[in-house]
């Protein structure tokens, strides 16, 4: 199965968001079904075939998730990050704020979703393709 490093390293070619479609292509091709990414400190948990499962290490220290969503404000945020506009960490602390907990990327059905605390969906995005 894929590991972590494999992720990374295709994470790593990542430069804007017009690269993240290569991104999933290549996550798909190591067996990556789906993944889930924890706003509170960026940790993800990768899920494969026959119930694989790895884990990412935290990528900074814990910021403070809202308790109640915007999803406007958050859509505001989410446009300004997909124009190359913000780095990652400060789209994450722009997640937090507006009560976003984690994201799901979903690349059999090749959708992006972002929950809130309570575990409602906020929005659902179609992951881009080639």
């Amino acid at each position: 199965m894929f590991t972590v490093e494999q992720i990374e390293s295709a994470h790593g070619k990542v430069k804007s968001g017009a690269d993240f479609p290569n991104y999933i292509q290549e996550n798909k091709s190591i067996g990556v079904l789906s993944f889930e990414t924890w706003v509170v400190d960026s940790h993800t948990e990768y899920f494969g075939e026959n119930g694989f499962q790895t884990s990412s290490k935290p990528k900074y220290g814990n910021l403070i998730i809202a308790d109640i969503s915007d999803k406007d404000k958050f859509g505001e945020y989410l446009k300004i990050h997909q124009k190359g506009n913000t780095d990652y960490f400060t789209f994450c602390n722009h997640c937090a704020e507006t009560g976003i907990e984690k994201w799901n990327v979903n690349l059999e059905k090749m959708t992006f979703t972002y929950y809130d605390k309570a575990g409602n969906e906020i929005l659902v995005e179609i992951v881009p393709t080639i």
